[in-house]
């Protein structure tokens, strides 16, 4: 049972004192395609040096993190790009908006995200989005630059099902986490009406722990209650869950 996890911040600080323990725990469970977003580029070397430790696990992608967009986003865009000229990425994320933290930074968060959007395009390559309280503004870009080359990711997907129809049409698969196993996340009410061809699962470690370890940091292993909580969802098997899901992260990011 090959397990993919399609969003697992694994250069985080909250790993720096048990960082191979955690992927090898993971890689036990047979979580063992691990596709790491940027940040921004004060994280690029660690994960350049995770890819080297780990070369046939960890899959890159370089972007830059909307509440990252800050007074220096076009300095931060050019590294993106320039990283995009030097070497392969499997996807340009995480990228787009965020409203929670600050809605001052929304119009150069705008700029960033149909920037970085014309990148991915431009390389042949996924956008993984980020949307905190901006599916209005996050779905407005995606109409304006809809096209056969842009496809994709829409992370953490906390949305209705209509935002889920609406994401699908824009060549978007769902990213689905630890928010599917809470009694308060609302998707898991929806979610079985979505063909599993449109989904695939993630942690986002350190953040967003399933249940049971929900409040605790969170680890690319425990994607395994993603994936058993779909199982229940759909009520077909573990392994029909991890087959599918890997498959169409296969799909979207072309390995």
């Amino acid at each position: 049972m090959i397990i993919t996890d399609t969003h697992t911040h694994l250069y985080s600080e909250a790993f720096d004192d048990d960082r191979s323990e955690m992927i090898e725990r993971a890689i036990a469970s047979g979580v063992t395609r691990f596709f790491i977003p940027a940040i921004d580029s004060t994280y690029t070397e660690s994960m350049l040096q995770l890819e080297k430790d780990y070369p046939k696990h960890i899959f890159l992608m370089t972007g830059l993190h909307p509440t990252h967009v800050k007074a220096n986003f076009k300095e931060e865009l050019n590294h993106v790009e320039d990283m995009l000229k030097a070497r392969k990425f499997y996807a340009v994320g995480e990228i787009g908006i965020d409203l929670y933290w600050d809605k001052t930074t929304l119009q150069i968060q705008q700029e960033a995200f149909r920037f970085q959007i014309k990148l991915a395009k431009q390389y042949k390559l996924p956008i993984v989005i980020h949307c905190r309280e901006a599916f209005d503004e996050i779905f407005e870009i995606l109409e304006e630059e809809k096209s056969d080359d842009l496809f994709g990711i829409f992370h953490c997907f906390t949305g209705t099902f209509e935002q889920a129809k609406r994401a699908i049409t824009c060549n978007m698969k769902l990213g689905i986490g630890g928010v599917v196993t809470f009694k308060n996340g609302k998707i898991d009410q929806f979610l079985n009406q979505i063909d599993l061809k449109h989904i695939v699962l993630e942690t986002d470690a350190p953040y967003l722990s399933p249940v049971p370890y929900r409040g605790k940091r969170n680890e690319s292993a425990y994607v395994l209650n993603v994936l058993e909580k779909l199982s229940n969802l759909y009520n077909i098997s573990n392994e029909e869950i991890a087959a599918i899901t890997t498959q169409n992260s296969k799909d979207v990011f072309g390995i």
